[in-house]
């Protein structure tokens, strides 16, 4: 497959970032950049479950041999893709429910968990938040046999409780004062 991406292993992408159509790159962009801060390789492609069938098939039967790990899905309102990827992998999938424009996501939502006993698929949030957190996933998944990515998150889930505790910092000066 082309449109390859990776930042590290010498081009051999880990994680592959799917999609039904270009317009969900603003999403799903968001999984790439939470990769990249691993320095997880990574490959993006737009294949569409109902639109390119063969080559959402081939991308599927082949993502094992091509050293593929984890696939991370862009699921619009019925998650075929996420589905037909997870029937034809034995990767761990993982949906990123698309915030479609008549329910909102909802509808990507419901679809993601309601995969058939024997087709797994992860849902994450819906948009934004569910592709960033379908990146940490991946890295998690791969933490559990690489110590350098463990230790990444490690340094990202210390980085997280730092930022919390610097926000609170700041609301208590802001507001210092004002209760009693």
């Amino acid at each position: 497959m082309s449109g390859q991406k990776s930042t590290k292993n010498g081009g051999r992408p880990l994680v592959g970032i799917i999609m039904g159509s270009d317009t969900d790159l603003p999403v799903m962009s968001e999984s790439a950049k939470m990769l990249e801060k691993f320095g997880i390789p990574y490959e993006i492609e737009v294949t569409s479950a109902h639109r390119s069938p063969a080559r959402t098939h081939e991308y599927a039967s082949t993502a094992v041999s091509r050293g593929l790990k984890v696939v991370i899905v862009a699921a619009g309102g019925a998650a075929h893709l996420a589905g037909v990827v997870a029937a034809i992998t034995t990767l761990p999938v993982v949906a990123v429910p698309m915030a479609t424009t008549v329910l909102s996501g909802i509808d990507s939502l419901l679809s993601s968990v309601q995969m058939p006993a024997g087709v797994p698929v992860a849902a994450m949030a819906i948009d934004k938040p569910g592709a960033t957190n379908a990146a940490i996933f991946a890295a998690e998944i791969l933490a559990t046999s690489d110590a350098e990515v463990a230790e990444r998150l490690t340094v990202y889930k210390e980085e997280l409780a730092k930022s919390v505790a610097e926000k609170s910092a700041r609301v208590k000066l802001q507001y210092a004062g004002k209760t009693s």
